[in-house]
């Protein structure tokens, strides 16, 4: 692996008390290019910008993928991530779905300790601050005929982040516009799914929510996922999410919350969840929980569901213990403070 270092670190340049949220980058990023069939040398270089012409194809048919992981520090000043080679996994599957050429097993998680190692001291250690790290992979031949591009590249990045939301979240529910549809690409991290959600988004925003709650492209009566978050509600004893379909991300913060809620005692039901089950169940006070999981938020909890014009809120008053419990073992998980019975963690 090339590594061509920067002179001089912008890192006295950041003010890491007032990070806004993919504004901050840091000073290094890797690089890989995918040529006559195959992969090339891999390389660390100062973060900066790159040369393309107008003509490349991701630039007209979407041929581009990425993902969203996070890096954090213990107090003995380790690097620690979370689930990376699970991450691996999802991108090759988005590389899969849109005719891209796959990473070899294994080429993510090295650049990714390679990288970090060298920017170490990018990753912040206060409270609810991590480093957001960005690999993704585009089409780069110069073409304007309809077919897989024959050139790649992949690239990692990161930015020191503070949280992506401060408290709860208001969602509207969307019956209008469709975020995926079955048998398209709503399951990978592609582009394309999240210039879709912009519009709607943006809509839902001026209406006073914060998101968007997705809805079955069919009917709209099946919930699917927020528009930054898969979907959990307690309904009873019971946490219920949607069944995963291909219009569904599969969220590797989602399958974390499950496998703690079962390792906890609690009963899961991955299943169809309609609009009418939940909405009724916040009426007749069986609606105990409902938050979302990401990368970027780990649970954030929902505190109003919009509907055709009315607002549905959650008392206040509810204990939220499962929701409150998974946040907090993962937030301490994440910075060494609480026992990795999982074995999720990857030191670097």
């Amino acid at each position: 692996m090339k590594i061509n270092k920067v002179e001089k670190s912008r890192i006295k340049e950041v003010d890491f008390d007032n990070l806004v949220f993919g504004q901050t980058l840091s000073d290094h990023m890797f690089v890989m290019d995918y040529t006559n069939g195959q992969w090339g040398e891999p390389s660390i270089e100062p973060f900066g910008g790159m040369s393309f012409f107008p003509s490349i194809a991701s630039l007209h048919y979407g041929q581009t993928i990425f993902e969203g992981l996070k890096a954090y520090k213990n107090e003995n000043g380790s690097v620690l991530l979370f689930k990376p080679d699970t991450h691996e996994i999802r991108i090759n599957n988005s590389a899969s779905r849109l005719c891209m050429p796959e990473l070899p097993a294994g080429t993510m998680s090295s650049a990714l300790k390679a990288l970090l190692d060298i920017d170490r001291d990018w990753v912040p250690t206060q409270p609810g601050q991590s480093l957001y790290i960005r690999p993704l992979m585009f089409a780069t031949e110069q073409t304007l005929g309809v077919h897989p591009s024959h050139s790649y590249r992949f690239v990692i990045f990161t930015s020191p982040v503070a949280s992506y939301y401060s408290g709860a979240v208001k969602v509207k529910v969307e019956r209008e516009y469709v975020r995926a549809a079955e048998g398209g690409t709503g399951f990978i991290k592609s582009g394309g799914n999240y210039a879709a959600s912009l519009l709607p988004t943006q809509n839902a925003i001026n209406e006073g929510y914060n998101q968007v709650l997705w809805t079955d492209s069919k009917e709209h009566k099946y919930i699917e996922e927020i528009g930054t978050m898969n979907v959990f509600f307690q309904i009873g004893d019971n946490i219920v999410t949607p069944e995963l379909t291909s219009s569904i991300l599969p969220g590797i913060t989602r399958q974390s919350v499950i496998d703690l809620a079962k390792k906890w005692g609690l009963v899961v039901e991955e299943r169809k969840v309609t609009v009418t089950e939940v909405l009724e169940a916040q009426q007749n006070g069986q609606l105990k929980d409902a938050f979302g999981s990401g990368t970027a938020a780990t649970i954030t909890q929902i505190s109003t569901i919009g509907d055709k014009g009315v607002d549905y809120v959650l008392d206040p008053s509810l204990p939220r213990e499962f929701s409150t419990r998974a946040q907090s073992y993962l937030n301490k998980l994440k910075v060494g403070q609480e026992e990795d019975y999982m074995s999720w963690m990857v030191t670097i």
